[in-house]
């Protein structure tokens, strides 16, 4: 089934054991399709939310056709959180005038 020329009704799961990590699964398989090795590093998957998903779709930090293509492909989407660098980075970047 290719879900890139619909819609998806995904729901996103987050972990409890890191902040800012998101699995993404389709609704009618659930977590079914996550290998049981990712599940144990993820820690008891915490439901976050249901989205519909299209591939024009944008989000935070991906795409909708990203999702959905690696939900096509292996049963699942796995969100990073960001590299603190990088979080670091746009602390730096966020004006500071008004704040003290």
């Amino acid at each position: 089934m290719s879900y890139l020329s619909g819609k998806l009704l995904c729901d996103v799961f987050k972990s409890p054991l890191k902040e800012g990590m998101y699995l993404f699964v389709d609704k009618r398989q659930g977590l079914d399709e996550v290998p049981e090795a990712l599940l144990e590093r993820f820690g008891e998957p915490v439901s976050a939310m249901t989205l519909l998903l299209t591939p024009e779709k944008s989000l935070a930090r991906t795409t909708g056709a990203a999702i959905m293509a690696a939900i096509e492909e292996k049963g699942y989407y796995l969100q990073m959180p960001p590299a603190k660098e990088e979080y670091l980075l746009d602390l730096y970047r966020t004006p500071t005038e008004g704040r003290y």
